[in-house]
């Protein structure tokens, strides 16, 4: 709070905000504004039967789009094509030398992986906006409980469609690049960050006060509300904690000026892979049963399916989302950092572990640290991923509670880089202490 209050008394800080803001609004607004061609009446009516929020593939993209996916609004694909199109692009540095090569040539490389990952954004954004106006115009999407969403079902009305859905996607993608230029934080992580806030604080009321005031219970409103601030500080201090690596560089002369000496450190966070692990778990545990919703509900594998992958309170489902999240939480580390790569770099600018060897002994010291700390954030994030489904069966909630283990990791990861990167930019105008003691800087002067 004092942070927020001191960026508001700042000229610069303040346009920033209020420019962020003004962005948010205008994402806000286009998530209502339906994709011509839709029937808006039916597509409330349809939403209205859905009982909770969908546990598969759409559910997800439906969070990250703030409720715009299930309106057919023409921001309806949200973020998702471009968090998929970068994440694809950071996994393709492992496949193609190409793109590592890029990645090592540092801003320049840099400005043309983003240029691709531009294009691929355009790409999934048509596959995905066509998968879901066919699911929508079968009833899949509404799992099947109403239909007529499309009236006008011709290959024209559905390319227009698509093109708009696309051009909804880039304009996204532009704002969420402007948010991070000219605003405070990192654009597409505040678009996320305000997508499922939007829904966060009304299915929250929703258990205490019901749909119709009647059948809410607020005792498990209160436990819930307590749970999730005790989650929140949690999540929070794990995601600050560090194992801090002491690092030495030896003195070198180049020319006639002596370099190096200096002792620093090389800080490892506990939760490397971030907010991935969960988010490709629910991902893909989602797939059959987006698969499932176009068989014939007396077929044994359909069955099987929504019996065990639909329902998150599931035996198998658990096991599954539990194996995958600690299987993606070492698989995207050790491709997010190179212990060899971190060792060799090192070793050209003189620096060394102490007590441990430059090179390969320093590469192999690093993956031993780097697997105890995976261990410990793969735990990590078993315990606030399965937070939610311990909830559902404990207090008997028959809709899915307002936040889960992604929605959590997300709400404190933007949250916390935000507020740090506003501290940083209000820092450069507090010049008191600095200059003059017990003298309040005056803006301008």
């Amino acid at each position: 709070m004092r942070t927020l209050i001191q960026a508001l008394k700042t000229k610069e800080l303040r346009k920033k905000i209020l420019f962020v803001l003004f962005i948010i609004i205008i994402y806000r607004i286009g998530s209502f504004i339906p994709t011509p061609g839709v029937d808006y009446t039916v597509v409330q009516k349809c939403i209205a039967t859905l009982q909770g929020n969908q546990e598969n593939f759409v559910g997800l993209v439906n969070l990250f789009s703030g409720g715009a996916l299930l309106q057919l609004s023409i921001f309806a694909l949200g973020v998702m094509p471009y968090i998929t199109a970068s994440i694809v692009v950071q996994l393709l540095r492992v496949v193609i030398p190409r793109f590592e090569a890029l990645h090592k040539e540092g801003q320049s490389g840099e400005a043309k992986l983003t240029q691709y990952t531009r294009y691929l954004t355009i790409g999934l954004a048509v596959l995905q906006s066509t998968t879901i106006l066919v699911t929508a115009r079968s009833g899949a999407l509404f799992n099947y409980s109403c239909s007529q969403v499309i009236p006008d079902g011709s290959v024209w009305n559905l390319i227009v469609m698509v093109l708009i859905m696309t051009g909804g996607t880039g304009l996204i993608m532009w704002m969420a690049e402007l948010i991070t230029d000219k605003g405070i934080g990192q654009g597409m992580s505040v678009l996320i960050f305000m997508s499922i806030c939007s829904g966060f604080l009304p299915q929250l009321w929703e258990i205490g006060w019901g749909t119709n005031g009647t059948d809410g219970d607020w005792t498990k409103f209160a436990i819930v509300v307590s749970v999730l601030v005790v989650i929140l500080i949690f999540v929070d201090f794990v995601e600050l904690c560090q194992r801090r690596i002491p690092v030495q560089y030896t003195r070198r002369m180049i020319g006639r000026k002596m370099y190096g000496g200096s002792s620093t450190y090389l800080p490892l966070k506990i939760n490397m892979s971030g907010v991935i692990p969960p988010i490709f778990a629910s991902s893909i545990l989602a797939i059959p049963t987006l698969i499932a919703q176009f068989g014939k509900s007396g077929q044994s594998w359909v069955d099987w399916i929504n019996a065990n992958l639909a329902d998150t309170t599931s035996v198998w489902y658990i096991a599954l989302y539990a194996l995958m999240i600690v299987f993606f939480c070492f698989f995207y580390t050790s491709i997010t950092f190179n212990p060899d790569e971190t060792a060799d770099n090192m070793k050209q600018y003189g620096g060394f572990i102490p007590g441990i060897r430059a090179g390969n002994a320093t590469s192999r010291y690093l993956n031993y640290v780097m697997n105890r700390l995976n261990t410990v954030g793969a735990v990590y994030l078993l315990f606030v991923a399965l937070i939610p489904t311990v909830l559902i069966m404990a207090l008997g909630l028959n809709t899915k509670l307002p936040f889960g283990g992604t929605t959590i990791l997300i709400i404190a990861g933007v949250g916390l880089d935000t507020l740090r990167q506003a501290k940083a930019q209000t820092e450069q105008f507090q010049y008191a202490g600095f200059l003059f003691e017990n003298t309040d800087h005056v803006e301008g002067k």
